[in-house]
């Protein structure tokens, strides 16, 4: 049996991170790819981990990446052990950049697309909350909140506007239709 990998995207403050933990919580046998990505690993929020540029150079020429790509001044790496955990039959979560859709649907043919929404407001709250961000820096990610997905994917739309338990038995109700 093979897992599957569930791409989760969205704007900055969209509850990314959140929605995984708690869908993983919710659903123990699932997993989650934990992105390297070259700031320190003391930066807060999700959990990753941090390497220099070099050392991150260094990990893309000896194929330690299933997916890598470069975002907001930063490099972001997919663990190629991400497969071993596909092959066992496990769903995988992995925290994606909306351009890598198309190139992530290549290398894992049958892959989801979770695409997680909030309100405008929702999000200027989380963002200025997490206190990471200059005012500046907020307006900006608000202004490519909306950036659609690319036209050839097809996603699963939640929004994570209220309550996380509500966001969690909908996603799980959609994935394991089964269960439902």
């Amino acid at each position: 049996m093979t897992g599957r990998l569930i791409a989760v995207v969205g704007p900055s403050g969209v509850g990314k991170d959140s929605v995984m933990r708690a869908l993983v919580a919710a659903r123990p046998d699932m997993r989650l790819a934990r992105r390297v990505v070259t700031r320190p690993s003391d930066a807060g929020g999700e959990d990753f981990d941090g390497v220099t540029p070099e050392t991150f150079a260094q990990m893309e020429a000896s194929g330690a990446f299933a997916l890598n790509w470069f975002a907001h001044g930063l490099h972001y790496g997919i663990p190629a052990t991400v497969r071993a955990d596909l092959n066992a039959g496990h769903d995988v979560l992995a925290n994606l950049s909306r351009g890598m859709l198309g190139k992530a649907q290549e290398v894992f043919p049958g892959m989801i697309t979770l695409n997680l929404t909030a309100e405008r407001e929702v999000l200027a709250q989380r963002l200025t909350a997490r206190g990471r961000e200059s005012i500046a820096d907020i307006a900006a990610r608000l202004e490519r909140a909306d950036q659609p997905l690319p036209a050839d994917i097809s996603a699963l739309t939640q929004d994570n506007s209220g309550p996380l338990s509500q966001t969690i038995t909908d996603i799980l109700n959609h994935l394991y239709p089964a269960r439902a």
